[in-house]
């Protein structure tokens, strides 16, 4: 027992310390607080440069039906009346405007004005749009409604969401759009952790088995052994590094709030959000370790093997090609159920944390489908171990595995 343990524990540390030596290792878990610092000392090197005095737009308008003024004065954009077209296009080349527009005579009938600039567009400018906007509405109500309606009809509500427990008290995790980042930032740290570290998994076994270096240690250990080694090894460095940003991002955050301040001041990082990650972390390294062993098991080659990964890999990242219809509608069923289900589960779970409250047998159900299909594709990932580790040449048809996997 003690023999197969130390044999096990060498593996292990033969695993870690490989992945934790490479470039890409270090590279990865670097690059993420380092690119949060560059971004930090850029907004900062970039406010204490003196900025030029915003210039104002000038905007031309021709009235063509009669009584429209600036009932308003806009910071940024001048509203000049001009008398004809002609006018306003020899203001416009000359250089004494920056565009114009003309209210056509049936524009009340038909809602449209001519813009005219010298600047090729996609469309206009969101300030210029919503002065011209404004300056109309204001115009068509002003001999119906007082000045100061006028105003707060066209200034849109700004609505302020609470979030209470169900005793009525305001609960301390609130939602909203900088409540989201955190939990975002980690599922996608998450989606591509378990991707490396599951490829790292599969290209470790699948170059033993290339290089016929499996024979040789075969020799000395057993397929468990070797299969536990590896996995543990390898899972222990993906730990490191999520423990790693784990920590970083709420130091980082600080930095961050000091620095810059505004809205990031009302991120909450709370305990057990990084809790959860971490656990998620780990059964969705399980899951995805085990589903590279099997496939590096049955592959000849580390290429043909890298081919038929990222059809479990891509499960980790398919949340994020959804997330406009995630952030609207988190609790749908069709986000119920795949955030249960294992390859989705990890980093589709932290992203809906991130939106709405997630009830908690939603998250027991999730990890135990997790834990029981790290236990299936353990046992699986053994048996193919067994049947296929030595084998080379053609990769076995989906039949024949299921064949093998009957017999064994």
């Amino acid at each position: 027992m003690a023999q197969t343990q130390s044999r096990t524990g060498l593996i292990l540390r033969h695993e870690f310390l490989t992945t934790i030596k490479k470039k890409g290792f270090i590279i990865l878990t670097l690059a993420i607080p380092v690119v949060i610092l560059l971004g930090i000392g850029i907004f900062k090197l970039a406010s204490n440069v003196v900025m030029p005095a915003a210039s104002v737009t000038r905007v031309g308008y021709v009235d063509q039906i009669g009584g429209f003024d600036p009932l308003y004065e806009l910071a940024a954009i001048e509203l000049i009346r001009m008398e004809s077209e002609e006018a306003a296009t020899e203001a416009l080349t000359s250089g004494e405007l920056d565009e114009y527009f003309v209210i056509p005579a049936d524009y009340v009938a038909s809602g449209t004005v001519a813009r005219y600039t010298l600047e090729k567009e996609l469309a206009p400018p969101p300030a210029v749009a919503s002065a011209i906007e404004g300056f109309l509405d204001s115009n068509l109500l002003a001999s119906e409604v007082p000045p100061e309606l006028i105003g707060r009809v066209l200034t849109p509500a700004r609505i302020v969401t609470t979030t209470l427990t169900p005793e009525g008290t305001v609960a301390e995790d609130q939602g909203g759009y900088t409540n989201f980042i955190i939990p975002a930032l980690f599922g996608a740290l998450l989606a591509i952790a378990l991707n490396v570290s599951a490829n790292y998994v599969l290209q470790s076994l699948g170059e033993e088995k290339e290089n016929r270096l499996m024979e040789i240690l075969l020799s000395t250990v057993s397929p468990g052994q070797l299969l536990t080694g590896k996995l543990l090894g390898r899972g222990a460095a993906g730990l490191l590094q999520v423990l790693l940003w784990a920590v970083s991002i709420p130091l980082l955050l600080r930095l961050a709030v000091a620095t810059i301040g505004g809205a990031l001041s009302s991120i909450q990082v709370t305990p057990g959000l990084l809790v959860l990650g971490v656990v998620y972390f780990i059964l969705g390294y399980l899951l995805f370790a085990v589903v590279s062993l099997a496939i590096a098991a049955i592959c000849s080659t580390v290429r043909e093997a890298q081919g038929l990964a990222p059809l479990f890999t891509l499960a980790a990242i398919a949340p994020f090609w959804f997330i406009s219809l995630l952030m609207f509608f988190p609790n749908s069923p069709v986000w119920v159920v795949f955030s249960i289900v294992p390859f989705s589960a990890p980093v589709l779970m932290m992203l809906r944390l991130g939106i709405t409250g997630v009830p908690a047998w939603q998250l027991a159900a999730s990890m135990v489908v997790l834990v029981a299909s790290v236990l299936g594709g353990l046992w699986i990932a053994a048996k193919l171990l067994r049947i296929y580790l030595l084998m080379y040449g053609k990769r076995p048809h989906l039949r024949e595995i299921v064949r093998a996997l009957r017999a064994g």
